[in-house]
């Protein structure tokens, strides 16, 4: 089976000879050549808007790393910006000037993103004639809580004070705000797809925050939405709900072909709670990648058997981390290819 079409089986949930593999922020800054291109282009969000610079490093663990798909290299605040927030990565962190009242609301716009973000699209096109069909292209964006929790807290958060105080004392408030932001992530993620992305992935990473009558209310409706209006472009889609093993029964039934696990819940607990109808894709504890390689190995053979050899994408829980070894990520994509499943 040829290593272009191994993950798109995976999430269609067809057989496959070998577990797919990719990781989550596996352009970034634990690689070497990531900090030259970095350096080079002075600031992050000079390297998110410059087409050449991020078709680079979203190239760069392709072949290093021999994994099974390509993400695009983005951040998922970039709408923020065409939407009318102001947007700075001073210390790596981002900030913004935060929204949270009915008026700020109102001010934000829902832009067009071939129009107001050119060069995502841009990027997307150079990344798929240069991978020549090698793997296949991941776009992707923040899902609409998350993103709400960013125009709220102007920061990541930590108790999210503000974004709860908001869904709990304007509810309606908070709905127009997700559903501004679910607006503009469907008619991103649809350029996207239209300008060649193959999947997209949907990051939830601060959803965990949520309990699960919170969940049904401001998050699920908002991702079914986005599924739903996304579906006929006919690009799989991935929601990944950060900290959400309370969540994964109901975010199973919010149509997308797959679920990002993190490394808390066990795979074969996450299978019990979604069923056999979407493909999971997790979940190694980045910090593991740290550890020596026989753990690495161990670990990840724990993670391949949870899976049970059906329907599954191997992932970290979570991004790599800054200062992980790149020969150990390499160790592991090289390990669970040697795990044959056909």
């Amino acid at each position: 089976m040829s290593r272009s079409d191994r993950f798109l089986r995976a999430l269609r949930g067809e057989p496959v000879d070998t577990t797919p593999v990719w990781i989550m922020r596996q352009a970034g800054r634990y690689l070497p050549e990531y900090r030259a291109t970095r350096a080079k282009a002075g600031d992050f969000l000079t390297l998110c808007k410059t087409p050449e610079l991020a078709c680079e490093v979203t190239l760069q663990p392709i072949d290093r790393l021999g994994v099974d798909a390509a993400i695009l290299f983005s951040d998922i605040l970039i709408p923020l910006e065409p939407m009318g927030m102001k947007l700075g990565f001073p210390n790596e962190g981002p900030r913004l000037e935060p929204v949270r009242d009915e008026a700020g609301v109102r001010a934000l716009r829902v832009p067009n993103a071939e129009e107001t973000m050119p060069f995502v699209m841009d990027a997307v096109r150079l990344i798929r004639r240069a991978l020549d069909g090698k793997v296949p292209l991941i776009g992707f964006a923040g899902a609409p809580f998350t993103m709400l929790t960013y125009a709220v807290e102007g920061q990541t958060g930590k108790q999210f004070a503000e974004t709860k105080k908001l869904l709990y004392t304007a509810p309606a408030v908070a709905h127009q705000l997700l559903q501004k932001l679910t607006d503009t992530v469907a008619d991103y993620l649809a350029a996207q797809i239209r300008a060649g992305a193959q999947v997209v992935q949907l990051f939830d990473s601060w959803v965990g925050q949520l309990a699960p009558e919170d969940f049904r209310a401001f998050a699920a409706p908002y991702v079914k939405k986005l599924v739903d209006t996304l579906k006929p472009l006919g690009a799989p889609i991935i929601y990944f709900a950060n900290d959400g093993g309370s969540l994964l029964a109901d975010a199973a039934r919010l149509g997308a072909d797959a679920l990002g696990v993190d490394w808390r819940t066990p795979l074969d607990e996450a299978r019990a709670r979604t069923g056999d109808g979407v493909t999971l894709q997790g979940n190694l504890d980045p910090c593991l990648l740290f550890g020596p390689v026989a753990e690495i190995e161990r670990r990840a053979d724990d993670v391949l058997a949870r899976a049970g050899g059906k329907r599954h994408v191997f992932n970290l829980g979570h991004g790599i981390l800054p200062g992980t070894p790149p020969e150990h990520a390499v160790a592991l994509v090289e390990h669970v290819h040697r795990h044959r499943l056909s």
